[in-house]
């Protein structure tokens, strides 16, 4: 064997224990990732949660995060645990509930510096700061980050319109001519509106859409169309 064909066979070998190395936390990690899924997938779909289950899913993810952890394991670890402190709120006590967002607002800070283009982990941001605290800075500039980074996910905007709405206090005038362009521009752009009027939770909620909504061309006289359609 020549000595080139050796130092190419000794590169391999060297490389080869690298990359199993390397890749072996990531395997490990998505293991135990993997024993949470049931539970978030049902806090995706709307559906119940136990305590137990739940417990047991944390705990996965706590391992999962601790061998590897990068932004991914990050935003998954909130995912879980501001769920759970949504839906659990019979069955886990407020204290234990404050402790997972928390650490679920840690999460995400980390993982967003690492991953910032993330329009959903910004808006869970938000959500996890606003039920911690209230409205406030902290709660208002996560959100329009959200916006910004993901302006026409649909799917993204009633959350952030209720948000949006218990913070107006919070935002300057330009920043709600601002929000508003990307309302005017989800309003002209469905169909179906109901999913804009449904987000209003609060009597003022339909001063604040029909402030959102006053340089649209017909928009006010529609929203009351939708509006009546909705109660109906």
């Amino acid at each position: 064997m020549s000595a080139v064909s050796w130092l190419l066979r000794v590169c391999l070998g060297l490389g080869g224990i690298v990359l199993a190395f390397v890749a072996w936390p990531v395997a490990i990690s998505a293991f135990y990732a993997q024993q949470a899924d049931v539970v978030v997938g049902r806090l995706r779909d709307g559906r119940p949660i136990n305590l137990p289950a739940t417990l047991a899913a944390i705990d996965a993810l706590d391992q999962a995060v601790r061998i590897d952890p990068t932004a991914s394991r990050d935003f998954q670890r909130s995912e879980l645990l501001a769920g759970a402190a949504g839906q659990l709120e019979w069955a886990a006590a407020d204290s234990q509930r404050i402790k997972w967002l928390e650490t679920a607002a840690a999460d995400l800070e980390r993982g967003l510096a690492r991953a910032p283009a993330r329009g959903v982990a910004w808006l869970r941001l938000a959500s996890v700061r606003y039920s911690l605290g209230g409205p406030s800075e902290n709660v208002a500039v996560p959100l329009m980050i959200s916006i910004e980074t993901a302006p026409i996910v649909q799917r993204l905007w009633p959350a952030r319109i209720e948000l949006i709405f218990r913070n107006w206090a919070v935002y300057s005038d330009d920043q709600r001519d601002r929000i508003g362009e990307y309302l005017a521009m989800l309003w002209r752009q469905s169909t179906d509106r109901r999913w804009i009027v449904r987000a209003m939770r609060h009597p003022e909620d339909e001063l604040y859409l029909r402030y959102f909504l006053k340089d649209v061309p017909g928009a006010q006289d529609e929203f009351m169309r939708w509006l009546a359609s909705d109660r109906q």
